[in-house]
């Protein structure tokens, strides 16, 4: 697979656990997706942190996923997160288990698009620092 050059954001986590955000495009849709990949830099498996799902009933019967991250905008003064389908699963990826030690496993998640004016959110994901992503 090949590997985005442009980096937006790496965000440190617990146990050695890192989300490099390449990429947060708006679509025509009304939508904006977040790319990137995470990484395990310790040097042993870990299991990826459940915490990283969230806390909604709803999203904690489809598995483990990136479910609870947000997108806020502090110029709107409003939080964004993760979108949903019909039957409740995030629009995020999901089946994230085991990641053995130095492996990288490619990541999306969906959002509602902020208005058009905001050109900057702080990215949130539960046991991650926050970070600010330029929206494109």
């Amino acid at each position: 697979m090949e590997q985005p050059t442009e980096t937006l954001a790496l965000l440190k986590g617990q146990e050695g656990f890192e989300l490099t955000i390449h990429s947060a495009e708006r679509d025509a849709g009304g939508f904006l997706t977040v790319k990137g990949v995470l990484k395990n830099s310790s040097e042993k498996s870990r299991a990826v942190p459940l915490a990283m799902r969230g806390d909604e009933t709803e999203v904690l019967k489809h598995g483990n996923s990136l479910g609870g991250a947000t997108l806020l905008d502090s110029v709107g003064k409003k939080r964004y997160y993760v979108l949903r389908d019909t039957d409740g699963r995030p629009l995020t990826t999901t089946g994230l288990s085991i990641l053995p030690a130095g492996e990288t496993a490619a990541v999306f998640l969906q959002f509602p698009a902020p208005p058009p004016a905001t050109t900057e959110v702080s990215f949130q994901l539960p046991t991650f620092e926050p970070a600010t992503l330029k929206l494109s």
